[in-house]
C-alpha cells in the first residue's frame, strides 16, 4: 500500500490514530474502484476525487451534529447521487496482524466457487483466493487501497459451534506474516462481530465504501 489512504489505514491499524479534532480530512481515491468515508473517534477522512468544494459544503449543510455528519444518511446519499455509485451498508472495521503457526481447522482451496460471498468479495477485491471448510468458507484479498481483508461464512446448520471465530482466525495466518488482515463487519451482524472478536480482531473505526457500478 502507498497512497495517503493506505498510510491512514496502516497507522489506524497500529493504533494511531488521526486527532480526535472534530474535524475532516479529504483525500483523493486510492483508485477508481474505491471511494467512501472512514471515521474514526471524532475524525473522520473522505476519499474521493470529487471536488472538496463541495464535500465540505454538503457537510456544513447538514442540520446534525458535525461529528456525525460524514456518516449522516442524507449526506451519504448525496455523495452516491453526484458520483453514480452504490453502497451496501456502513460497516465495522476491525483488524488484526497475521500469524504463523498451524491453521486451526482444516481447509481446502477452491480455485473457482459461485458462493454468493465470493462472489461479492471478487467485486471488491483482488487477488481473491477462497478456501472451504466443512460448513463453511473463507476468502481473503486486497481490497481498499491494497490492503488484506477477509471474509467469511457459515452455513446456517454449523452455526454456534465456533466455526465462525476459526474461520476468522485462519484468515490471520493466510497472509503474509507482516502483514494485517482486515474485516468489514455490518454493525447489526452481531454474529460475525462476535466471531471476529474472538478471533482477535480490534475494532479500529466504520466505512462506507462507494463502489463504481
Amino acid at each position: 500500500m502507498s497512497s495517503a489512504l493506505a498510510e491512514v489505514l496502516a497507522d489506524a491499524a497500529a493504533g494511531r490514530f488521526p486527532a480526535p479534532d472534530g474535524t475532516t480530512t479529504i483525500l483523493p481515491q486510492p483508485g477508481h474502484r474505491d471511494a467512501g468515508v472512514l471515521a474514526f473517534t471524532a475524525h473522520s477522512v473522505i476519499f474521493t476525487d470529487e471536488d472538496p468544494d463541495w464535500v465540505r459544503a454538503k457537510l456544513a449543510s447538514l442540520d446534525c451534529d458535525a461529528l456525525a455528519a460524514t456518516m449522516n444518511p442524507l449526506f451519504l446519499a448525496a455523495f452516491m447521487e453526484r458520483t453514480g455509485r452504490g453502497n451496501d451498508t456502513i460497516d465495522l472495521m476491525k483488524a488484526a496482524t497475521a500469524l504463523t503457526g498451524e491453521l486451526p481447522l482444516a481447509l481446502r482451496e477452491i480455485e473457482d466457487a459461485d458462493h454468493p460471498r465470493v462472489v461479492s468479495a471478487r467485486k471488491r477485491r483482488d487477488e481473491v483466493r477462497v478456501w472451504a471448510a466443512d460448513g463453511g468458507v473463507l476468502t481473503v484479498g486486497r481490497g481498499l487501497a491494497g490492503r488484506w481483508e477477509t471474509s467469511v461464512e457459515v452455513d446456517e446448520d454449523a452455526r454456534h459451534k465456533g466455526l465462525g471465530r476459526k474461520l476468522a482466525l485462519a484468515a490471520r495466518h493466510l497472509v503474509p506474516a507482516d502483514a494485517v488482515v482486515w474485516s468489514q463487519v455490518s454493525a447489526g451482524n452481531a454474529r460475525s462481530d462476535r466471531a471476529f472478536q474472538a478471533a482477535g480482531y480490534r475494532a479500529v473505526g466504520s466505512e462506507a465504501l462507494f463502489l463504481a457500478r
